[in-house]
């Protein structure tokens, strides 16, 4: 049912200073605005011969007054008061302006460089947020109280608004063309990313983690880490935290169909351009247009305030704002000017596919001289192995024959490089025997050795690692997510959660845009998204950075120090909690809470 109070977008403004609401079995659809932004949607016709319409009224006060008027009530000068005027010349303008454009070039409200995971999960989140700057809330029962707010409620199962929303998704990509199979028996594809709790939690709302759910994916409830020392391991399981899984495997690919699968039904126009990015021009500054930087009013040319872009097949396009969802080589961020700091590891990651005799149901990861190893469950017996190592090594690795490939990678996992861990740091010490007096250890807190690997079950890949992190995410009318604004150390699977996080905090602040009437190109809508994404990449990049640093020492001192890291974090219960939450998904920070 759709109760609606007034018909553009279906809200009024309720200027009550103070509200309680409660709705039972209700969505509940909640936007704080002061004016109704929706309003440049309308297109309207005004039939009138009288030639005064045609031009802005002007009065002499010295005149005498006309003897044709009218006495209004409080109620209509209330109405005249919240009524712009300057609505209709400015739609009089927009509207040619959109008739010239559109015999020649396209233009588009965002246009979306870089088809991938990260730039799809942006595309399909903004049908979730975008229509009016609202989202719907399916709480059983909701009670709210504002105080001195504008309050605008609206209670609909639908969102019919994203249809004004026109995207442009441009990617040279053709799998984005069409629709995603997959084949069930196909060996597993060695690339692969591990989601978190919150990055399922976001498919979800989405609609796209149905798609997923249809294909081959491994979910996992513990993970084991430990030191190729033998002085110390961890074991995280997800009843630690009172959740079902600590996190599932899934292949690209398999991420990337179903937000393509997801987005056919998104109610906005969206347009594919399968072409690549050549050039990007950026509309000049308002002051050296000769106008005030602090208007409100946009250009009356819709050249001016849009950024252009041409493309690699000819076509060029207009766009309020461009995303630069490209990768680590982003040629927005180039072409932008946006300047980064990082560097190169002096290490290679080499990735496959690999088969047990036993389905894998733990994700584990160990640390080596070299780099860590991981080894991810994909299901169906299947593992993700993930192996940093110098680039020498990584070249001898994938050019070895596949037995002996194998023997190394159960040798890294098992007793290669020195002994297994025990449950404490000096043998019988009583380091950590504090925090776990009186305590017995469970099966689920024991080392383990992870299943043996019995065959290489695809190529073996090889990726050189770095760290790259753009000093500013946002200038006016660009806007960096995901490996265009930072890459990171695959040590801990986050840099894709970190690349979905951008994109779904992005459609937010572009929804609180729309619904306040903002262009939502500015800077000052753009740096709210920032604000939010920029420190949270910052620590966890710092540590994993940190991470990788602490083990590419072989000392000593150190190695006794690291173990007792992973000490802490197995037997003292806050931290190990905290820990977990944080690389959940949650944004808390790894420390006791």
């Amino acid at each position: 049912m759709l109760y609606t109070l007034v018909w553009a977008g279906g809200y009024s403004i309720l200027p009550f200073p103070s509200v309680a609401l409660k709705f039972q079995n209700h969505h509940l659809l909640c936007v704080f605005a002061a004016s109704m932004p929706l309003t440049k949607h309308l297109n309207v016709a005004i039939i009138d011969s009288n030639p005064a319409l045609g031009s802005r009224p002007y009065f002499n006060k010295e005149d005498p007054p006309d003897a044709r008027v009218s006495t209004v009530t409080l109620a209509t000068i209330s109405l005249f008061k919240g009524i712009n005027f300057d609505i209709f010349v400015i739609l009089n303008h927009e509207h040619k302006e959109t008739h010239d454009l559109s015999n020649n070039i396209q233009h588009y409200d965002i246009a979306i460089v870089g088809g991938g995971m990260v730039g799809m999960a942006l595309a399909c989140s903004l049908d979730l947020v975008c229509a009016g700057g609202y989202r719907i809330l399916p709480f059983p029962s909701v009670a709210l109280k504002f105080q001195n707010h504008h309050l605008l409620c609206v209670f609909a199962a639908s969102m019919p608004l994203t249809k004004h929303l026109n995207v442009a998704i441009i990617d040279s990509n053709p799998a984005l063309g069409s629709r995603p199979y997959f084949n069930k028996e196909d060996t597993p594809d060695a690339r692969v990313s591990t989601v978190t709790p919150a990055t399922i939690s976001l498919f979800k709302d989405v609609g796209a983690w149905q798609y997923v759910e249809q294909h081959r994916h491994a979910y996992f409830d513990k993970m084991q880490v430990w030191d190729y020392t033998g002085l110390g391991y961890t074991r995280y399981n997800a009843q630690d935290i009172n959740k079902e899984v600590l996190g599932c495997v899934v292949e690209n690919k398999v991420l990337h169909g179903s937000l393509l699968s997801c987005i056919e039904n998104t109610d906005f126009q969206k347009t594919i351009y399968p072409s690549r990015l050549s050039s990007m021009t950026l509309p000049p500054s308002p002051s050296s247009l000769g106008m005030d930087s602090t208007s409100s009013r946009p250009p009356l040319s819709s050249q001016r305030h849009l950024a252009k872009l041409e493309l690699s097949d000819g076509n060029s396009l207009y766009t309020k704002l461009v995303v630069g969802a490209d990768g680590g080589k982003s040629r927005v961020r180039e072409l932008a000017g946006f300047k980064t700091t990082g560097w190169n590891y002096s290490q290679n990651a080499i990735i496959c596919t690999v088969e047990h005799t036993v389905e894998n149901g733990c994700a584990w990861q160990r640390f080596l001289p070299a780099g860590p190893i991981a080894l991810l469950p994909i299901g169906d017996n299947f593992s993700n192995i993930v192996w940093t190592m110098n680039p020498k090594e990584s070249t001898n690795s994938k050019l070895m024959n596949e037995d002996e490939f194998v023997k190394d990678v159960n040798n890294a996992l098992d007793y290669g490089y020195g002994p297994h861990p025990t449950s404490s740091l000096f043998g019988s010490g009583e380091m950590f025997s504090w925090p776990r007096a009186g305590v017995t250890l469970s099966a689920n807190d024991c080392f383990e050795v992870p299943p043996k690997v019995v065959k290489l079950a695809s190529e073996r890949m090889v990726f050189p690692l770095s760290l790259r992190h753009a000093s500013d995410y946002v200038s006016k009318h660009v806007v960096l997510i995901g490996d265009s604004a930072h890459t990171v150390h695959p040590l801990a699977g986050q840099g894709v959660n970190m690349g979905f996080g951008d994109a779904f905090a992005l459609s937010r602040v572009i929804a609180e845009g729309i619904a306040v009437g903002s262009d939502i190109g500015e800077v000052t809508v753009l740096k709210k998204y920032e604000a939010e994404r920029k420190p949270a990449n910052i620590m966890m990049m710092g540590i994993l950075d940190g991470f990788q640093k602490a083990y590419s020492v072989d000392f000593g001192p150190l190695n006794i120090l690291r173990a007792a890291a992973l000490h802490g974090a197995h037997f003292i219960s806050p931290l190990k909690r905290s820990i977990i939450s944080y690389a959940s998904g949650e944004q808390k920070l790894p420390l006791f809470t």
